[in-house]
């Protein structure tokens, strides 16, 4: 691969050097802050050859690349003086978006040192099993400590990493966590009191998660007011003392035994769901992982996963259920370079096959399974069945790193080797369940490019293909939402913009009512109410998304007329919902209509784009 050629086409592709504000990478992705996204130009980057997909998402430009986007990155850099990292634009989210949001960009930094420190341990539990190393001897001790840092003093590095989120000092931030360390602090016999009377709990720190994350969200507030209070000839000393200060008092006495007292709950939580429901989280994560990834949810779950090392010395919220989908991603995408025929299709997918294996899934996603579709519910059904096996049997890993074939020895530990062989049993499980399921459900395979002038535009294939609509039968399906049209993939939402849930269209609507497009039964009322499923008579499988990340308001300004299991009559009234309020709230209420079983039909074609009301063809069926 170029790296220069193709970071020089990227570069002018997202508008020039310009229009970009900062640039970094992780581990298979350009993450781009661009002063004008509008500039950027999406479908022409999709094109070139070493880019597997663009994603926008927390006002991060993202371009995945795959395992040398950190080639591409330097050479990028080397074009212009550009930030490492600014803080995105702040789009105005529900509260719960908020916090994954801050969560996601507080781990993700430190993501690669917990994937490294996390493979030295599995290392070494690799050596001792195989007696090359004895667990007494001062060889381990070292290799142990190259390994255990990070997790012993992990404060250091989410204090510093926060402190860049929420805008305030990183080395203050990093003083305060070495307050939690400090021997002069650590060796005080309880009761400890400060000034005589403030009652200070004592905790042990090491490896904890939640506390240092409120401590540095304590100094953002602190800090601003230290600095505005503090004259500008002293400011140099007397702001930072002041922020020591008030914020390792407020620290000591309150945030970080509060953070411990979180961790603990969890951790009872954690312990709960292991008894009586430890094959739901794999199970899911096996299933799911793909649109987690997608939007970058994944990162979400490493504080968690970090609490339960802290707390119980092992995880089951991340590796088992990763483990399963990652090896089901690779799977896919071998498959279909197997099967495939087409030259380009071929290379790109054998060896996005294989970085998936290893655990990077984003060129098998992009480039391979989702661009397919069928592939990707291949690996859905083989990540879930596999998941649910290690659900099942309890696996469990016990350091953190990146799941795939490489990760076999995070699972060595314990008594015996029981969680190691599941471990691998479920990988077995997934590969095979994820090629047969591949194989069965095929996939459109491209024909090799044709000769230059053969290519047929793409208006004429549209034509075409509406030409022939007028031969072949049809059914329509009315917009159930008066308003203006728009194709799906202008939605800002990749499960529909990206026809992931199906082919169809979207409603900007006029007013907050939703009517029955068919004649059929209303198969799903979300208790949310955010969202409903219609069968028709005929079959046709409807799903009607009121407003984009609803679900965050739990049923607030929607007000449902038909129950699950209704039958349901064309024009009958099925929802009304307050568009003004659910505006208000941050929400964006573009209506997506999706035909959930897409598959089924020839073709699934929106109509032109426009106004439309409930007695509008809004999407038209091909049989």
């Amino acid at each position: 691969m170029d790296y220069k050629k193709l970071a020089s086409d990227i570069v002018k592709l997202v508008g020039g050097t310009g229009n970009i504000d900062s640039v970094t990478n992780c581990m298979t992705r350009l993450r781009f802050t661009l002063k004008e996204t509008g500039k950027a130009d999406v479908e022409s980057l999709k094109k070139l050859d070493g880019v597997q997909g663009v994603v926008t998402k927390n006002g991060q430009f993202q371009v995945v690349i795959g395992t040398d986007v950190s080639n591409v990155c330097d050479e990028i850099k080397k074009m212009g003086k550009f930030a490492e990292e600014t803080a995105a634009p702040q789009e105005k989210t529900g509260i719960v978006s908020s916090f994954f949001g801050t969560l996601t960009a507080i781990f993700q930094p430190i993501i690669p040192a917990l994937a490294g420190s996390g493979m030295i341990k599995a290392l070494l539990a690799l050596l001792v099993a195989f007696h090359l190393v004895d667990s007494g001897s001062q060889t381990y001790q070292i290799f142990n400590a190259f390994g255990d840092a990070l997790f012993s003093f992990l404060p250091f590095l989410l204090g510093f990493s926060a402190a860049k989120r929420f805008k305030c000092s990183p080395y203050i931030a990093a003083v305060l966590a070495g307050v939690l360390f400090h021997s002069s602090f650590t060796g005080l016999e309880a009761p400890i009191r400060l000034f005589g009377f403030i009652p200070v709990t004592q905790v042990s720190y090491s490896g904890s998660v939640v506390p240092i994350l409120l401590i540095v969200w304590v100094q953002s507030y602190v800090e601003p007011i230290a600095n505005k209070i503090s004259p500008k000839s002293v400011k140099i000393f007397l702001a930072p003392m002041i922020t020591i200060i008030v914020t390792g008092i407020i620290g000591i006495t309150i945030a970080g035994p509060l953070g411990n007292l979180i961790g603990q709950v969890l951790a009872i939580g954690f312990n709960w769901m292991n008894d009586y429901a430890g094959w739901l989280i794999p199970f899911l994560m096996g299933t799911f992982c793909p649109f987690f990834v997608m939007t970058g949810m994944h990162y979400c779950f490493a504080p968690i996963q970090t609490i339960q090392y802290a707390t119980l010395g092992y995880g089951t919220i991340l590796g088992p259920g990763m483990l399963a989908s990652n090896i089901a991603q690779g799977t896919a995408s071998l498959v279909v370079g197997i099967k495939s025929k087409n030259k380009k299709l071929k290379e790109l997918a054998v060896s996005a096959g294989f970085t998936g294996l290893m655990g990077i899934t984003e060129p098998a996603l992009y480039g391979v399974t989702l661009k397919y579709k069928r592939p990707l519910y291949a690996a859905m059904i083989g990540g879930g069945v596999a998941g649910l096996y290690a659900g099942i049997t309890g696996i469990h890993t016990y350091s953190s790193t990146t799941a795939g074939l490489l990760a076999i020895p995070v699972y060595i530990g314990g008594s015996g080797l029981s969680n190691v062989i599941n471990a691998v049993i479920t990988i077995v499980i997934s590969m095979v369940v994820t090629a047969i399921a591949t194989w069965i459900l095929g996939f459109d395979d491209p024909v090799d490019e044709p000769e230059d002038g053969a290519e047929t535009a793409p208006e004429t294939a549209s034509l075409e293909k509406k030409d022939a609509a007028a031969e072949t039968v049809k059914i329509q399906i009315t917009s159930p939402v008066k308003g203006t049209s728009i194709p799906l993939s202008e939605v800002k939402d990749e499960v529909f913009s990206k026809n992931i849930v199906g082919k169809g269209a979207a409603v900007i609507p006029a007013e907050g009512k939703v009517y029955s497009p068919v004649d059929g039964t209303a198969v799903s009322v979300f208790d949310t109410k955010h969202a409903l499923g219609l069968v028709s008579n005929d079959g046709v499988e409807v799903l009607i998304h009121i407003g984009l990340d609803t679900v965050e308001l739990g049923g607030k300004y929607f007000t449902a007329h038909v129950n699950q299991g209704d039958a349901i009559k064309k024009g009958q009234l099925l929802m009304e919902f307050d568009v003004e309020a659910i505006k208000a709230a941050g929400y964006d209420v573009v209506t997506p209509v999706v035909i959930s079983n897409t598959d089924k039909y020839l073709d699934v074609l929106a109509a032109e784009p426009g106004e439309v009301d409930t007695n509008s063809t809004l999407i038209t069926l091909l049989l």
